[in-house]
């Protein structure tokens, strides 16, 4: 994270505040009037630890951030996932720099809306191993309860959730605070439970791990804040807390972490993700593209993918392909549905629809969509974020719409009218003098 920190200064791009801020309201309020742009706040009310936040709030940023430009960003990522490799393991790193005596209120940790359970980590990488699937990495908000424990939210269902019932209930963990963009992005992305995402985040950029002191697993040797714990069958009230919708996700019995020693890099810096802000939903609908581009292209020629921002980054998509069957619409819209389970809707368009403007994805669907012909309704199981839908056994209705070309009709029938010579004429060759 120090490297991204250094380019994006070198580029112009980091906000500095000097001004004594407070952890309560204050910081992220600041964050989200700013939001899409990093900042770095030098002088916390309470705490030695700077507070860096909106690093990957863009999609431009995190390309910045992996070394490729915004358009290969999904193959990029894409290529990583069906090429993993192995990082390499060193002896030491800068996580271990300083011993910090194990009080977590040291920590600068954000109380960021009105109703928030307590104080919230949100951009900690939690590390876990399970002797048959192996080592696996994720996000998990974390709220603190005291000196030493947090509650941690444990989504059912996934890996984390899958390793601890294996595991008895209670299992080894650690946790990185401060993680290069590489990481953000692996720990982000859902594949198999016997998926390594370190490896994947070596192939993105490479990676050095280095083994924890307390505990058998592996962290980034150039985390700025390590945590080495364990997650316990103690069960406690988690929430309320804002998710990616920017509503508050339900209360919940979540396990407590005890923390077991605390230690970080020198002069460390504190990483804070602005609940439902723009860098929440591009590290976690981003990874969901590439998995969405993968499956969709096992049946028909995908083109791009986007999870809509205002979608949340994850209950809306958008899938162009290049049609060359009747129904390559329909198939792509449940390969999408299979490849991300928390989807909603997901709109299909031709090769000729800019799915990055609105109005190109609205024209589709006013101009080549017939409900009583491309329109699939499915009810199952959706996201436990989405207020409108049973949060607690995420029952939902998920809409699909065909909205490419029919190939029963003549194609130049829906393609806009043109006007020959039009990208050649410069308005400015008329009205100057």
């Amino acid at each position: 994270m120090r490297n991204f920190l250094s380019w994006l200064e070198e580029k112009g791009l980091l906000i500095k505040v000097k001004k004594l801020v407070s952890t309560r309201y204050e910081i992220p309020a600041l964050m989200k009037k700013v939001d899409g742009k990093p900042i770095i706040f030098e002088n916390v009310k309470g705490s030695k630890f700077r507070v860096a936040g909106n690093l990957c709030s863009s999609r431009e940023l995190l390309a910045g951030g992996l070394g490729v430009s915004v358009q290969g960003l999904l193959r990029r990522i894409a290529e990583a996932m069906e090429n993993p490799t192995e990082p390499e393991v060193v002896s030491d790193g800068r996580c271990f720099e300083v011993v910090e005596p194990l009080d977590l209120t040291r920590l600068p940790i954000l109380t960021h809306m009105e109703r928030d359970g307590g104080p919230y980590v949100t951009a900690g990488v939690v590390t876990v191993r399970d002797p048959e699937y192996g080592r696996n990495i994720s996000f998990h908000r974390l709220m603190l309860l005291d000196e030493k424990r947090f509650a941690i939210r444990v989504v059912e269902d996934r890996d984390l959730d899958l390793y601890l019932k294996r595991a008895g209930g209670e299992l080894d963990a650690a946790i990185t605070i401060g993680n290069p963009p590489s990481v953000l992005v692996a720990a982000a992305t859902s594949l198999s439970p016997d998926v390594d995402e370190y490896t994947i985040a070596n192939s993105l950029k490479p990676l050095k791990l280095t083994k924890c002191r307390t505990v058998d697993l592996e962290v980034p040797a150039d985390a700025e804040i390590l945590l080495e714990a364990r997650i316990t069958k103690e069960l406690v009230e988690e929430g309320p807390f804002p998710d990616i919708t920017g509503t508050y996700d339900i209360v919940r019995e979540q396990p407590v972490v005890e923390v077991r020693r605390f230690t970080h890099a020198k002069d460390a810096i504190y990483q804070a993700i602005l609940p439902g802000g723009m860098e929440h939903r591009i590290l976690m609908g981003l990874p969901r593209e590439p998995a969405i581009y993968r499956e969709v292209g096992k049946f028909c020629e995908c083109l791009d993918v986007l999870l809509t921002p205002g979608g949340c980054s994850w209950l809306h998509c958008v899938v162009k392909i290049k049609k060359r069957n009747p129904d390559d619409g329909l198939k792509a819209i449940e390969a999408a549905f299979r490849a991300h389970k928390s989807l909603k809707h997901v709109v299909v368009v031709d090769e000729d629809i800019d799915i990055h403007d609105p109005y190109s994805v609205e024209y589709a669907i006013a101009t080549r969509f017939q409900a009583s012909k491309n329109l699939v309704v499915v009810a199952g199981k959706g996201s436990s974020l989405d207020p409108s839908a049973d949060q607690r056994t995420r029952e939902t209705t998920k809409v699909g719409v065909d909205a490419t070309i029919p190939f029963d009709k003549p194609r130049e029938k829906f393609l806009p009218a043109r006007i020959p010579g039009y990208e050649l004429i410069r308005v400015e060759d008329y009205v100057s003098d």
